[in-house]
């Protein structure tokens, strides 16, 4: 009867302390990976239907915090723009400094430094477009909506003196997935890999999240396991009881 009642007892001490870790663990996670994403991360709200269908108005992102400097070709950037209104917009980047960007073949397709490109964001009534060709200033970026036939963007300003160009350092984040409705990442398209440069690196928003989820699951564990083994060890006992009735 003691040997059991010590057994009992020290798997109940072992429970208890790996509880602990799991819930001691699952905090530094939890917290953490917030953190983390604090850091990384700022949630925006698309406030126009202009780049549908990838993201569309009233969605919330998550849009990593980068430098100007960062930015490729392909990217879905947060940026500011006095000529631009000076509010935040969200808008593709289809050339940067030196690109020749031009609309379209023959097939409709944009082309960037005579280089057809496919966009596979597009929806096919919208990859249509007023013909335009435009040489990017140094230093700046080209940005289209992915709504291309109701987006006001770089194709508006086209007789400014930038030609419808942005500065890098208008930009503040690179828009990594979309947080709700739930939606996933916002992949790089394939076809300016192949573009001097190639495409951005998505953001450390899967680890992120992945950090939150499994320490929240630890905290729920460990503090779960109080009451579950409590529960058990009364119906043993009744259960014992029982038997020896």
């Amino acid at each position: 009867m003691s040997r059991t009642q010590r057994t009992d007892d020290g798997r109940g001490r072992l429970g208890s302390v790996l509880s602990g870790l799991a819930v001691a663990v699952g905090c530094v996670l939890f917290l953490g990976g917030f953190a983390w994403g604090a850091v990384q991360y700022q949630p925006y709200t698309v406030p126009s239907d202009s780049m549908s269908p990838t993201v569309t108005a009233g969605d919330r992102v998550l849009a990593q915090r980068i430098d100007g400097a960062e930015v490729r070709r392909g990217d879905v950037v947060v940026f500011t723009d006095s000529t631009w209104g000076d509010l935040p917009m969200v808008k593709r980047v289809v050339g940067v400094g030196g690109d020749k960007v031009a609309c379209c073949d023959a097939e409709g397709r944009l082309t960037v430094n005579g280089t057809p490109i496919e966009e596979p964001y597009l929806r096919s009534e919208a990859a249509a477009s007023t013909p335009f060709s435009v040489t990017v200033p140094e230093g700046r970026l080209f940005l289209l909506g992915d709504e291309r036939m109701g987006s006001q963007d770089s194709r508006v300003h086209l007789q400014d003196a930038a030609r419808g160009s942005v500065p890098r350092s208008a930009v503040s984040a690179r828009v990594d997935a979309v947080a709700w409705p739930v939606g996933g990442m916002v992949e790089r398209p394939r076809a300016f890999a192949a573009l001097p440069g190639g495409v951005s690196r998505p953001g450390p928003v899967v680890p992120v999240v992945g950090a939150v989820v499994v320490g929240a699951a630890l905290i729920l564990g460990g503090a779960a396991y109080g009451p579950v083994a409590g529960l058990l060890s009364r119906r043993r006992t009744r259960s014992e009881a029982v038997t020896r009735g």
